[in-house]
């Protein structure tokens, strides 16, 4: 079976029904980031998802890192998923499931070394999937996704072969490489974002190009 795809950094009601009409199971929303591209408003997520049929899923990313703060800001957004792309520093993941029971959660690994198969196992418990990356939160300025930067494809594997829920893989993947990445990873689904955009517009012949693919 082909792996689920998300597209992410989608930044009008335009840009989501294009993404949904080529194949896409999912739309990455991503609100303020220190870094990277696709930041857009909280009530621009919000207007986006309102139109999205169901059963796409709709993520909104947040660089928040409180269980409450992440909560607020799932609140002015309405999306049916939430991706942490950093660390949850206070708080739980429980925390969040309690006031938002209906959400999924969706935390992202930026996938380093082996600590990162370490960290993706142990959080696997708590929460919905799990998002590989290549970001670098210890970065002077942290980079938290849309890097465009393909990591340890092993490290990914030894990842979806013990987790115990989804496993999305993003960082680099184009229509070039995305069958290499499904058959090293078998990942539960593909995330990408510059590879299908021409000067930052999600472009429909790259999108085609690239669901021809695999």
């Amino acid at each position: 079976m082909n792996p689920k795809v998300k597209i992410c950094c989608i930044s009008s009601v335009e840009e989501a029904r294009i993404a949904v009409e080529h194949g896409a199971s999912a739309l990455g929303l991503v609100a303020r980031m220190p870094s990277g591209p696709g930041p857009i408003a909280d009530d621009l997520i919000l207007s986006i998802a309102r139109t999205v049929p169901p059963p796409i899923a709709t993520f909104m990313l947040t660089s928040e890192t409180a269980a409450q703060a992440i909560i607020a800001h799932h609140r002015r957004t309405l999306t049916n998923t939430i991706q942490i792309v950093d660390e949850l520093a206070e708080g739980s993941y429980e925390e969040i499931k309690r006031e938002l029971p209906t959400i999924k959660l969706v935390q992202v690994i930026h996938v380093i070394d082996e600590s990162s198969v370490d960290e993706a196992i142990r959080i696997a418990a708590s929460v919905d999937a799990l998002l590989l990356d290549s970001g670098n939160p210890k970065a002077a300025i942290k980079e938290l996704g849309g890097t465009g930067r393909v990591h340890n494809w092993g490290l990914s594997r030894k990842i979806v072969e013990q987790s115990k829920v989804p496993v999305f893989l993003a960082g680099g993947i184009t229509a070039d490489n995305v069958k290499k990445a499904i058959d090293e990873v078998n990942p539960f689904g593909i995330d990408l974002c510059s590879s299908v955009r021409t000067n930052g517009k999600l472009d429909p012949t790259k999108l085609e190009r690239f669901f021809a693919a695999f």
